[in-house]
This record gives C-alpha cells, structure tokens and sequence, in this order.
C-alpha cells in the first residue's frame, strides 16, 4: 500500500469541492455569454484593474498608477472599490469627493483610503453594487472615466478596458481553483481580458514560468505588460516626516505587515538593506488594536530594533493606535513599468474613444 502523506486526503477532498466550484464558475460565464445574464454599460469609460487568483497581487498601486495618468490628461476620474472589510455599513460610501477625504481607513476600508490619499483629485466611492455605485457617482459628480478596483470578476459592469494581474512570484497559485488553490475562476478566463499585467516581474526566470503558463493556453503573452514595485522613501506614521530608502539601510527593525502578500513587503525590506530582526504578518486587512500594539512594542524592545517598519496600507489604520515616541514608519513603493508600458497607455487612450485590444480570442 503506498504512504500517504497526513494531508493527501484532506487536499483531494479539496480538489472534489473545487471541481464543484469551477461547475458554478463556468455555469455563470455560460449565461453571460449567452446573454441569460446582462451587464449595465455606464455613461461613462470604464476600465477595470482584476485579479484572477485570490491574494495580493498589486492591485492598489496599479489603480493609483492608472488614476494619476488619467488625471494628467485632464480626464475627470473616479475609483469604485467594494471596500473590503471597512466598518461601515452603508451599503454606498463617498471616500473622496475629489477635493477632500471624507472618512477614515476603518470606516472606507484600508485601500480605498489610501486611493483616496494617493490621488486627492480623483472620486474615491466604495460599495458591493458596483452597477449601483457607479450610477450613484455619477448622479452626483461629472465622470469622464471610472477605474474599477478588483472588477474582473464583477461581470454585470460592463468594462471598456479588462485589465487582468498576474503575480509573478505566485506562479503556483495558477495551479487549481478555489479551495484546491487560489484560482477565482478557470485559468482560460484570462483570454476575455484586454491586457494581462505581470506584477513583481523583478525576476526573469519568474515571469517567463508565467509567460509559459499563458502561452499553454493560447493568450499572447508577448503582449504581457511588465510591472515592478520598487521601495521609493519611508514616511514617520505620526510626524510625517520623509525619508530616502538609504536612511533605512542596516537600521534594525521589525517588520509589521496585514497584507494579501507578506512576502512581498519582507523582499522589498530585503532590498534596501534592512536588518530585519523579526516579523509579525497579519491577514490582509486585519483590523489593528491596543493587544496588537503592546505585543509588537514588547518584541522590539525584547530585539532591540531600532523602527518598526510597515505598509503605506497599514499606516493610516494604525495612525490612531500609536504614542508620539512610536518609531513607526511606513514604506512607500512605486510602480515601473518595464515592458509594454506604450501598449497599456495606448490601449487606456483607446478605450476613451472606444476601441478595444484583446490578448484572447474568448469572448
């Protein structure tokens, strides 16, 4: 009788229910497709930035990209974000009416917020009903343009632009759908996006494991874009204060991080010479309290690290929670397009003017 492995049941149980899952999934791409099920087209261009796989994959800093580009060609832009896990109720929120941010990180949700922060002229609104929100948006802001954050799968919207994320650190999360692995729907999907962007493409041999997996299934992956998140400066949470990514090199710290990709933000660390001494990694928006606080300044002076140093995601949720002696600071990165970054604007521009550029032959 061949050794099992104590976890091969559990994980071909796994396989059974997301075999069931993918027959939901594809039942309900069917019935778009033939129409069974609609999609509301707003009066406005749309363009959505996706995920196809559970996770962080970037998202946010591409949104911002998009909505800073936009910005500068005089386009009148809005984000919608379904504000995952905020505190508030509402069933549509006005995070930012393009002047002013109207509430905080607990109440919009932290990445919502920090759009909101990154990009002070654009409408930041969060909400389930995307069709709902937009048209709510719309009633009350003059819109040229909509950037949907987390859209791909949100279907009755209809989109302009589909532009889809793949992290190239996380080539096996392309393996199986949910539970089994971290697919939200089936792989082949990725050919009704207009453009797939490969994020954290720092590594060659990383992205062409995800240029292969594309290539297997008939997308044109020499039309990929390519995206790196580069550290850029570390702001001081309470005083604001701004420095150089050098000011951070050999300082002793402590990592703190409540992102969809800890690994991620422990490389970025990495990279700028860091003496990391420890690291506590929270689920993706995980909600800070005072328990959380004394915990992490009890390993600090236990370590003798010098900073604690974050996400620019975490840093306005844990704003309230910290002493004015706090050496908390928070790392902002940015986003570099190193390949295709012609294609991506051409291809936003176009959409403006209603043209379209898949990478599949899928409907």
């Amino acid at each position: 009788m061949p050794f099992l492995h104590p976890g091969q049941p559990v994980r071909k149980g796994l396989y059974w229910v997301a075999g069931l899952y993918g027959l939901i999934i594809r039942f309900r791409l069917w019935c778009y497709r033939k129409g069974w099920l609609t999609t509301t087209r707003l009066p406005c261009r749309v363009v959505s930035v996706g995920n196809l796989t559970v996770g962080g994959t970037g998202k946010t800093p591409i949104v911002i990209l998009l909505t800073e580009w936009l910005l500068a060609k005089g386009r009148r832009v809005a984000i919608l974000s379904r504000g995952y896990k905020r505190m508030s109720k509402a069933r549509r929120l006005l995070v930012s009416d393009g002047s002013r941010i109207l509430v905080g990180p607990l109440e919009a949700g932290d990445e919502p917020f920090l759009m909101a922060q990154r990009c002070p002229q654009a409408i930041v609104a969060v909400g389930a009903d995307r069709v709902a929100l937009g048209q709510w948006v719309l009633e009350q802001h003059p819109i040229d343009c909509i950037v949907l954050d987390d859209g791909f799968q949100h279907r009755s919207l209809h989109r302009d632009v589909d532009l889809v994320l793949l992290d190239a650190t996380d080539a096996a999360g392309l393996d199986a759908l949910l539970p089994a692995g971290r697919l939200r729907e089936p792989l082949t999907e990725l050919c009704r996006a207009n453009a797939v962007m490969i994020t954290r493409a720092d590594s060659r041999q990383e992205v062409d494991a995800i240029r292969s997996r594309l290539k297997a299934i008939s997308c044109s992956s020499d039309a990929a874009v390519e995206v790196v998140f580069r550290p850029e400066s570390v702001m001081a949470i309470v005083s604001g204060e701004r420095q150089p990514v050098e000011w951070c090199r050999m300082r002793r710290a402590w990592l703190v991080s409540g992102i969809g990709n800890s690994r991620s933000f422990r490389r970025s660390a990495d990279s700028m010479g860091v003496e990391i001494l420890g690291e506590t990694a929270f689920e993706d928006h995980h909600g800070y309290d005072h328990d959380d606080m004394e915990k992490i300044r009890a390993n600090l002076q236990a370590t003798g690290c010098e900073i604690v140093l974050t996400t620019e995601k975490d840093g306005g949720k844990l704003l309230p929670l910290l002493m004015p002696s706090d050496p908390w600071w928070m790392l902002r990165l940015g986003t570099e397009i190193v390949r295709g970054e012609e294609r991506l604007y051409r291809l936003i521009d176009g959409s403006l003017i209603g043209e379209s550029h898949g990478v599949g032959a899928r409907a």
